[in-house]
């Protein structure tokens, strides 16, 4: 039996008996979650919470101990967060490529309710320069530093080399500290995977520390690889690239949607967020936090969560899923976890003192809302140990509109903690009390 489902002039089927939720709290968090077996349904559940922004002054809540302000303000669905060594705060203001994309009737009802999310905006494409010049926690200059690029996402300075990860591409742009406008064009340095169908548009970078090294996120183009593997050449994976020759290698594989990246700064390790598949029920697939090994393969489209087959995806590769690293830490199902920061740095309550901090955009295919907030995953000897912690929360009004999503986190050089919000259109600096 299906039923109409009517918001303003959008009308989606759905299907009134699909996947219901086991429990009444999210599960799937943790170092050793419990995974539930998969469920189908005829048609996936599509439950978003429509984008409604912040009225009235209002304002994400903060965690006890520390207070949340607005750093600034009227920006274009800013995504990704990049902190200069002068404390300038990079802001990548940018959405999906135009595309052709595949059609079908799943596809536009994917669109729509993307649409209804605030997540399907024209792309402003450029990269805004943020400024504090009196240290009050309030960005007072607001400048364009790079425009006319194509969905510019992940940032990271080398020395006097800004790199950018366009959607098809690596860019560098010469830049002096200081600087408010960079006029010279940029060089490509790399093509990046893309395409017409782009599912996974986002590309971050991220430098090592001595800077011979990028290491650059590239999302699958598809849930489970339902557009053939072909389609995948490249995707699911983060790439190494030599800043000297621009020669780049694969340097981990099978993961679905990896975006924010990390050093763990006791062992130096590489650590990822990724965005695990849709479609199994309300808590599978949990999307995760987890360090990436050299040559490492993460199971997707194959496999889930180490050697949990997904029976959808034929034929499958029994020799590489043998080889699937389970992630370290569970994060949730559908809370689409993208932005990561150490916590190295931040002056916040001794809490958050050695752990990451993880910005969470929120769920579309749970029956519960997922996600919308950003949390802290503690860690204990250069690995996570114990429950996540609740940071900014309060995106949600309590009949689940979003006046907010959180996507990328940074910490700035004087400890704060910044939070993007595109659909509140405004960057956040959490401190302490």
């Amino acid at each position: 039996m299906f039923k109409w489902l009517i918001s303003g002039s959008l009308v989606l089927l759905v299907a009134a008996c699909s996947e219901t939720p086991k429990q009444l709290t999210p599960v799937g968090y943790g170092e050793k979650p419990v995974l539930p077996l998969p469920e189908t349904s005829v048609l996936p559940t599509l439950n978003i919470a429509p984008a409604v922004g912040w009225q009235n002054e209002a304002k994400p809540v903060a965690a006890t101990g520390t207070q949340v302000s607005a750093f600034a303000k009227g920006l274009d669905h800013p995504r990704w967060l990049y902190v200069l060594p002068n404390n300038d705060v990079l802001v990548a203001e940018t959405n999906a490529p135009a595309k052709d994309g595949v059609g079908g009737f799943k596809a536009w009802v994917a669109g729509k309710v993307m649409q209804r999310a605030g997540a399907v905006t024209k792309t402003a494409n450029r990269i805004t320069l943020l400024r504090d010049t009196n240290a009050d926690g309030v960005a007072d200059m607001k400048v364009v530093l790079i425009d006319g690029l194509n969905s510019p996402f992940g940032m990271t300075l080398i020395g006097n080399t800004l790199y950018v990860a366009e959607t098809d591409a690596v860019t560098r742009f010469l830049y002096k500290d200081g600087d408010t406008r960079l006029t010279e064009a940029g060089v490509k340095v790399t093509d990046l995977p893309a395409g017409n169908i782009n599912s996974h548009w986002t590309k971050n970078l991220i430098a090592n520390a001595d800077g011979t090294k990028l290491y650059i996120t590239v999302g699958s183009n598809s849930n489970i690889a339902e557009h053939g593997l072909a389609a995948e050449t490249g995707r699911a994976a983060i790439w190494e690239l030599d800043v000297k020759t621009s020669q780049k290698r694969l340097f981990a594989t099978g993961l679905r949607n990896p975006n924010g990246m990390a050093w763990e700064p006791g062992t130096g390790k590489l650590w990822a967020v990724a965005n695990e598949r849709d479609e199994l029920g309300n808590d599978l697939v949990p999307d995760y936090l987890t360090s990436v090994v050299d040559n490492g393969f993460y199971g997707w489209p194959y496999s889930y969560y180490g050697q949990h087959i997904d029976t959808r995806v034929q034929p499958q590769n029994p020799a590489l899923v043998a080889k699937a690293i389970a992630p370290d830490y569970a994060l949730g199902a559908h809370t689409a976890s993208l932005g990561l920061a150490a916590a190295a740095g931040n002056t916040l309550p001794a809490r958050f003192a050695n752990g990451m901090f993880i910005g969470q955009h929120g769920s579309w295919n749970r029956k519960l809302l997922s996600g919308y907030k950003v949390i802290f995953v503690p860690f204990v000897n250069g690995k996570p140990a114990g429950l996540p912690v609740d940071v900014l929360t309060g995106f949600l009004t309590t009949n689940n509109k979003a006046q907010g999503r959180p996507v990328g986190v940074a910490i700035d050089k004087r400890g704060g903690l910044l939070v993007a919000d595109d659909v509140g259109n405004t960057i956040w600096r959490v401190n302490a009390n």
